[in-house]
């Protein structure tokens, strides 16, 4: 009897492992790349991994860290991975130029981006830049609006010094003083630089630049072909930045650590990113909205803002550019 009952046992479990396979196997993959290497605005996808969100929907996400928005567009663009979470300002730059992408969820749906300076410092308007040293990089989203940002502030770019270096010199030289701030995205920097060099924000929203920040896009004919598992992709990073900003934000920070071990990865810089997008979640438009939902005044407001930096051709259609049709209403 001992001994039917052992191979009723292992009969059982070869099923149990069977059934498994069948469903790992069944599981629709994506590929989804992010901007760059886990920070705070990754906390949603690396969370709803951790807790088995996406396998419950029946999908395979791989999760890829990015070498920067352009390049994660540019493979989205290419073919190469399925939805890439990006800046989705530079994603219309590259529809202009012949790329077939359209954003399906818009998180941070206020502008991020600003130009960080010493909280200590006398700067407090874009006209104090005058004189100043600023850094930036080459494929920053910050580069294309430069002009517009400063001359809505009174100031001409010869008024001051813009270098371009890489991402990590960047920092580094505003944390060492070479240089009087850095040109970024503000939820980023601020806890960045909190324990080396404490920081204030001048925003680009401030100053009349709209710009639609992060969210996920994808190709038009993936947005077709592939819209079911996309449509349970949004959905889930819908429920998990409820559940983050719904008092887990700690969890959330510990998500991101416990995908990325190697990474050397500071919870308190992590717990701070993701607490400064709470105020760039929601626009006047989006205010009460869904998280993802994108407003077609906002992206027409942005696409003004893009054809006064030479961008964009005039006449553009803010649908162009976004749907909602994949999101939980």
């Amino acid at each position: 009897m001992k001994k039917l009952n052992r191979m009723i046992g292992t009969f059982t479990l070869s099923l149990g492992v069977a059934a498994v396979g069948i469903v790992n196997a069944s599981a629709e993959k994506l590929t989804v790349r992010m901007d760059f290497s886990p920070w705070g605005i990754h906390a949603a996808m690396h969370l709803a991994e951790q807790k088995g969100w996406f396998e419950e929907a029946g999908l395979d996400v791989e999760i890829q860290d990015g070498k920067g928005t352009t390049n994660t567009i540019q493979l989205v663009g290419s073919g190469q991975v399925d939805v890439g979470q990006v800046q989705l300002g530079l994603m219309a730059l590259a529809r202009e130029n012949g790329l077939p992408l359209k954003s399906f969820a818009g998180w941070a749906r206020r502008s991020d981006m600003a130009v960080l300076v010493a909280k200590d410092s006398n700067i407090n308007t874009v006209e104090d830049l005058k004189g100043r040293r600023l850094v930036t990089f080459t494929s920053s989203p910050w580069v294309p609006y430069i002009d517009s940002f400063l001359a809505n502030g009174g100031v001409k770019r010869d008024d001051l010094s813009i270098l371009m270096v890489s991402p990590p010199s960047m920092v580094a030289a505003y944390v060492s003083g070479e240089v009087d701030g850095f040109m970024t995205v503000g939820p980023f920097g601020l806890p960045l630089v909190a324990e080396t060099r404490p920081a204030k924000q001048l925003l680009m929203a401030d100053y009349g630049v709209a710009f639609p920040s992060y969210g996920l896009i994808a190709q038009e004919d993936t947005l077709t072909s592939r819209r079911e598992e996309l449509s349970k992709l949004a959905t889930i990073q819908q429920r998990a930045w409820n559940y983050i900003f719904d008092g887990h934000v700690d969890e959330a920070a510990e998500a991101i650590i416990a995908s990325r071990p190697d990474n050397n990865l500071n919870a308190d810089v992590l717990k701070g990113q993701i607490e400064a997008y709470r105020d760039f979640f929601d626009t006047e438009q989006t205010a009460g909205k869904p998280f993802g939902i994108q407003s077609k005044e906002d992206w027409a407001d942005a696409l003004v803002s893009m054809e006064k930096a030479g961008i964009i051709k005039s006449g553009q259609q803010p649908e162009d550019f976004f749907t909602n049709a994949l999101l939980s209403n």
